[in-house]
């Protein structure tokens, strides 16, 4: 899960991470009295979506850029109307773009150097890792291809928490000193706890800065979080954003299914997620794309089955669908059950190869032959997605 930078903003405050005030705004109107609370502040202006490079973004309305320096409630307004409600198009959006429904006003503050500080979960050590540059303001993944020896990685233990000489080591790789020096370690040590207590799966600040008069500032900031541990937080759970989430994903995520769209015009409906990357792997091998990933899990019921079967069928580029279904835990009869229930309701318009194995199979292609449905099943991975490939073409 996502939230927007605004949000981003309440926990910030929440932990006593120095910060720049802002203000959300859905209208001009809201944009304009914002502006008028920063009186007498340098302001700026910034789109709400959940995509980086909004400063080098572009509306499709014509209007260049998602971030703008403003001063005065006027162009505040101004500049709103021209954002709300319009598309914005960036590196990370692709050419869909994202639709902009809020504004942030904040205060505008003088830099004297930019850095980049991220706290990531690194899955090879098991373990929180600092990342921290000199280079801040930039895409981080040029830094690592063009001067990699400016990236500064400190790995935390998980027992032991974030060490007085780890948060030294960081101070001194960024070149801070002095107060700068005093005033980082107090935001790190903050930003850690929050990173923790809040069940983080990253939290990225791009820039953080320091200013001519002397602080030390998290300018722009994207959090994700572990999905498996927001029951414990339904404050959190309350800033999601569902109309910035591909509605499919949403869609899933209501059923406990573990749902990814992607670009081609073969759905798969898999149990696992190592069976699913193969299945699109084997797809991709016979000429085929993928549409999406669908891990529905080792222990789906019937109605979780039939689910993801309408959330495929959603997709307008979905030519065919692929099956394939390894009973261990899950019983293959019950993929039957939940395929025939809802080919049955959606009279089912398209190909559909099934491959099922294990726990419970003869039932299960039993059952599907009976269904009377146009259903093609096969042995194997490999023949199913020979067959959907060639069917699809």
């Amino acid at each position: 899960m996502n939230i927007h930078e605004y949000q981003a903003k309440e926990l910030f405050d929440r932990f006593q991470v120095p910060s720049p005030k802002g203000q959300v705004a859905s209208t001009p109107e809201e944009a304009a009295e914002a502006a008028r609370q920063f009186a007498g502040s340098k302001l700026v202006i910034k789109a709400q979506v959940h995509a980086g490079g909004r400063g080098k973004g572009h509306f499709k309305n014509g209007f260049k850029g998602g971030v703008h320096l403003i001063d005065s409630p006027e162009q505040a307004a101004e500049f709103a109307a021209k954002m709300l409600n319009e598309t914005l198009v960036t590196v990370q959006t692709g050419e869909s773009g994202r639709l902009v429904r809020k504004v942030m006003i904040a205060e505008a503050v003088d830099i004297t150097h930019e850095y980049y500080l991220a706290i990531l979960m690194d899955r090879a050590s098991c373990r929180p890792v600092i990342v921290a540059s000199t280079e801040g303001g930039m895409n981080i993944e040029d830094v690592a291809h063009g001067s990699p020896e400016k990236i500064f990685r400190q790995a935390v233990h998980p027992l032991l928490g974030l060490q007085p000489y780890e948060v030294r080591k960081v101070t001194a790789a960024l070149g801070l000193s002095g107060d700068l020096a005093k005033q980082f370690s107090k935001l790190l040590a903050n930003l850690y706890k929050l990173f923790l207590e809040c069940d983080c799966s990253m939290l990225e600040i791009n820039p953080l800065v320091t200013t001519p008069d002397g602080r030390v500032l998290a300018l722009d900031a994207k959090f994700g979080f572990d999905d498996n541990a927001l029951y414990r937080h339904p404050e959190i759970v309350a800033m999601r954003d569902k109309e910035e989430e591909d509605p499919r994903e949403v869609a899933a995520s209501e059923y406990d299914l573990n749902y990814i769209g992607l670009d081609g015009n073969i759905a798969c409906l898999v149990n696992g997620a190592g069976l699913a990357m193969a299945t699109m792997d084997v797809i991709k091998h016979f000429g085929g794309e993928p549409a999406n990933f669908l891990d529905v899990g080792g222990g789906a019921s019937k109605e979780q089955v039939t689910a993801a079967f309408k959330i495929i069928l959603g997709d307008p580029k979905v030519k065919g669908i692929m099956i394939n279904i390894f009973g261990g835990i899950m019983d293959c009869n019950i993929i039957a059950e939940g395929v025939i229930a809802a080919a049955k309701e959606t009279g089912l318009p398209i190909p559909l190869v099934v491959r099922l194995e294990g726990n419970n199979v003869e039932a299960g292609k039993a059952a599907l032959k009976a269904s009377g449905i146009n259903i093609t099943t096969a042995a194997t991975m490999a023949e199913a997605a020979e067959k959907i490939v060639a069917l699809v073409n």
